[in-house]
């Protein structure tokens, strides 16, 4: 029974990670911008799409001489997917939410736009690729251990541990570098930053850099995880994540970060003792109850708005 117990957790880790590095993206340019980024799940697809090129590319599927071993192709993938994915990040930005932020467009049409851009990469990849779906290239070899009946492989331990050393990351850069304190002087009163000497584009552009990656590093990730992609697989996991941010309490990478692990726990608890097809009903049942008892999720603080 333990056995099963810590099978089912470290499942729930690695799940959870997937989450936990999505909801980092969300509560990032929502703590900046106090924007919902609904295309964020999108830019998730996207990354693993990247991830996907890129792999296949250095692999020689595409008449390039194939020289490097699957961990390199992935050591080079990692990096270039997160660079690439912010690119695509930045250009949404640019193009759809700074021409209305700068109007002083009402936050309900920046948020209707973001829907629009999320519509935009998904169509658009079935446009350009089709629909017929792409199986991920196994990069690296899975070696399964075995600790009594629990089994756990080299990739889960993998996807866990990355997740635990992006927070840590993020929150070194926010909490201890300048432009994390730019970010967090942005959240709290982005009239009187500008005032300041503060280059608040700047910040905004390197806002979504840091967030786009986290999501192209999630693509990736999941895309090693479970290797078939298709334009509307960022879709269901990015509004879970969204959900998972909420619970955390969105605009703090803590409630993110637990959020997303929590998320991920009930899931795979729940089809631990029920059907799967209960999953969502009971999960997001749970989650109401927590957002029921704390509104404000479990990290976030009530703020007053000044008129």
């Amino acid at each position: 029974m333990f056995d099963s117990f810590l099978q089912n957790i470290l499942n729930a880790l690695q799940w959870g990670s997937f989450y936990s590095l999505i909801a980092l993206g969300y509560t990032l340019v929502y703590g900046v911008l106090r924007l919902i980024n609904f295309a964020h799940g999108d830019i998730v697809m996207v990354g693993a799409y990247i991830a996907f090129f890129i792999s296949s590319l250095l692999l020689g599927q595409y008449g390039m001489p194939a020289f490097l071993p699957g961990w390199a192709v992935l050591a080079l993938t990692i990096p270039l997917t997160m660079f690439f994915t912010s690119v695509v990040g930045v250009t949404l930005e640019r193009v759809a939410y700074r021409p209305l932020r700068r109007k002083g467009a009402n936050r309900l049409y920046v948020v209707i736009t973001a829907l629009m851009a999320g519509l935009i990469l998904e169509n658009g990849n079935l446009l350009v690729l089709g629909a017929s779906r792409k199986k991920f290239p196994e990069l690296i070899e899975k070696v399964v251990y075995k600790f009594g009946s629990v089994y756990v492989t080299n990739l889960k331990i993998g996807v866990i541990l990355t997740a635990i050393l992006s927070f840590i990351g993020l929150h070194f850069i926010i909490t201890r570098t300048k432009v994390g304190m730019a970010m967090r002087a942005i959240s709290y009163d982005k009239f009187a930053v500008p005032l300041m000497g503060i280059p608040i584009d700047t910040v905004i552009v390197f806002t979504f850099i840091l967030g786009s990656s986290m999501a192209g590093l999630a693509g990736i990730l999941f895309a090693l995880s479970y290797p078939i992609l298709d334009p509307y697989m960022g879709m269901s996991i990015g509004w879970k994540a969204f959900i998972a941010a909420v619970v955390g309490g969105i605009g703090d990478i803590r409630g993110a970060f637990a959020g997303g692990f929590i998320l991920g726990i009930i899931e795979i608890m729940v089809v631990a003792f029920f059907p799967s097809s209960y999953r969502d009903l009971i999960a997001f049942s749970i989650l109401l109850l927590i957002l029921t008892i704390r509104p404000t999720g479990l990290f976030g603080v009530a703020q007053t708005t000044k008129i």
